[in-house]
């Protein structure tokens, strides 16, 4: 990476504790990523991503700020990017991935809350995200009681705007999400100085849409066996989706998916031909957390496809365009595809998310599932037995697993997961 430290400074971060994020980092990618034989080519694009993480995207973000526009960051995928980019504005993920945030959380937050909230809450208290330096708004939502209460605090320390979520998939719930799209539009109006245009919301659909059915090519290239990519590298692509310039990141990805089919027409992958198949679900995988996907895959797995918000749900639903295209229509089938769409644990019941995750092992030929969860993450662990029973009754064999970010459970997760991997073998 560049030297950046002058940028870094301007947006007023702790350099020298940046500094030692920056160290660390490198040495974690390279033995996740760089040792994996047989790669594709195309993923030396997202290499450079990664080492340029809070260099170049950062820099480009200010480029913008610096035209006039705007940069919204979020946490969650019901934060509809369409709307950003019809008002000229860029979306891109926040820091929430690495134990190393998650002490500054913990000076604020309780510690048996979700390692995801209190790395969020840390990245900005640390001033070691350059991301969270870099927005002029961060867009919540009511997905879970720590969150919800978090954002109280994150509120007193950056511009926040909080989305209400419902809890039910009903016509109250859906009444009640369009009427939070609504605000949210008008609010990130006040904040670009611009108006919401009927061909600005077609604009920003088209581009979304684009780069959600090139994830969908490059995952369903997933279902061959031999697997042609491996699990750790398409999470890295759809990781780096959140944040990327989204026509560079289309273009890449469409490059990679070409590699990859012809690699599937040659029968050629990343695990020998039968590795017993994986699909995980759970909560959301967010940069740098890759512990899961390295184990499993160093201990013979192959992770085929991921049913949750870094996975499936954040490119499988598209916008269903209405005849009528003006904004409230747009804006109600902005509602629909997300409303409808995302089965999130925030919604009880939730058998949605059964469904979608029974379909994607079938389709993914998966062997197993395993149930990844936080620790602490209660919406995702109170669904595990009924998931479990579901499975169950479909056939399926199964694994819960609860990590978080520390280091220290590694060989822990490991002895579950080759047991795992030696009964579905057999």
């Amino acid at each position: 990476m560049a030297d950046y430290h002058g940028m870094w400074q301007g947006l007023g971060m702790d350099l020298e504790t940046h500094d030692k994020l920056c160290d660390a980092l490198p040495v974690l990618f390279g033995e996740t990523f760089l040792e994996q034989e047989n790669r594709p080519a195309g993923m030396d694009y997202y290499n450079m991503v990664i080492a340029e993480v809070h260099g170049l995207r950062i820099a480009e973000l200010l480029a913008h700020k610096e035209q006039g526009g705007r940069v919204v960051g979020s946490f969650c995928i019901y934060v509809p990017e369409e709307i950003v980019l019809a008002l000229d504005g860029i979306l891109v993920g926040l820091c929430a991935g690495s134990q190393f945030w998650v002490p500054a959380g913990e000076a604020v937050l309780p510690r048996n809350l979700c390692a995801l909230v209190k790395a969020g809450l840390g990245a900005q208290l640390s001033k070691t995200c350059p991301y969270f330096q870099s927005v002029d708004l961060i867009v919540g939502e009511n997905t879970c009681d720590g969150k919800k209460k978090a954002w109280e605090i994150l509120g007193d320390y950056a511009p926040l705007y909080v989305m209400d979520m419902p809890n039910r998939k009903s016509p109250a719930g859906f009444a009640l999400f369009r009427e939070e799209l609504g605000a949210l539009a008008r609010r990130l109006e006040e904040l670009t100085g611009k108006t919401l245009t009927a061909e600005g919301l077609l604009r920003g659909c088209e581009l979304v849409d684009r780069k959600r059915r090139v994830l969908d090519r490059l995952y369903a290239l997933r279902k061959a066996d031999p697997v042609p990519l491996s699990g750790r590298d398409a999470l890295l692509v759809s990781q780096i989706a959140f944040y990327d310039d989204p026509e560079r990141f289309i273009a890449q990805t469409e490059a990679l998916a070409a590699e990859c089919e012809a690699r599937v027409a040659r029968g050629e992958g990343v695990f020998p031909k039968g590795a017993p198949r994986i699909l995980v679900t759970g909560t959301p995988i967010v940069v740098p957390n890759w512990k899961f996907h390295t184990i499993a895959e160093t201990s013979g797995l192959a992770v085929v496809v991921e049913e949750n918000c870094t996975g499936t749900r954040y490119f499988e639903q598209k916008v269903a365009l209405p005849e009528t295209k003006d904004v409230p229509s747009l804006l109600d089938a902005l509602a629909h595809r997300y409303f409808d769409g995302i089965n999130c644990a925030c919604f009880s019941p939730n058998e949605a998310r059964f469904d979608d995750v029974v379909r994607l092992a079938r389709e993914y030929r998966a062997d197993g599932v395993v149930d990844l969860s936080l620790s602490f993450c209660t919406t995702y662990q109170v669904e595990e037995e009924r998931l479990r029973k579901r499975l169950a009754a479909e056939g399926i064999p199964f694994l819960s697993l609860e990590t978080d970010y520390a280091p220290g459970d590694e060989e822990q997760l490991k002895t579950r997961i080759e047991a795992f991997g030696e009964s579905l073998r057999r």
